[in-house]
């Protein structure tokens, strides 16, 4: 079983805002590197980094901080679904452990939650070398939630 099994589908409607994700009239972060949802539910994302060259740090390798930021993306429709579009929640803490090197490859990552309080939301992030399968990085996250 996929990991995305594990987490039951959201209502039509708030899918369809998710996945539009890094689909905005500009550019922003997220679209800049060239993030985007494959798949959303409750509790849990799937996005994809495809690979450019602009990417990669002097050696060849996709940058961390690249990866970094696909690990933190990830979480924020996880996390934002269970919201309306006022409420307002951004990271707090980020832990990242690189594993493997990520080299000229698309990069997915899954990203869901693990607990939810009032306040703070607590998530787990994986990102996989689409050409390898082997995890370039995993990440534990914290997120605050303010309406």
């Amino acid at each position: 079983m996929s990991r995305a099994e594990q987490f039951a589908p959201l209502p039509d409607d708030v899918a369809a805002r998710w996945l539009k994700f890094g689909s905005w009239d500009r550019v922003f972060f997220p679209s800049l590197l060239g993030m985007t949802v494959q798949e959303v539910r409750v509790d849990y994302c799937r996005m994809l980094m495809q690979y450019k060259p602009e990417l990669d740090q002097p050696q060849g390798l996709v940058h961390g901080g690249a990866i970094a930021s696909l690990l933190d993306a990830v979480v924020v429709p996880a996390v934002g679904a269970a919201y309306a579009r006022d409420v307002r929640f951004s990271t707090v803490d980020m832990h990242v452990q690189f594993m493997n090197a990520a080299k000229q490859t698309d990069i997915i990552a899954e990203g869901w939650v693990t607990k939810r309080g009032r306040t703070v939301v607590f998530c787990e992030s994986e990102a996989i070398c689409a050409t390898t399968g082997k995890v370039a990085a995993r990440s534990v996250l914290t997120y605050n939630v303010s309406s």
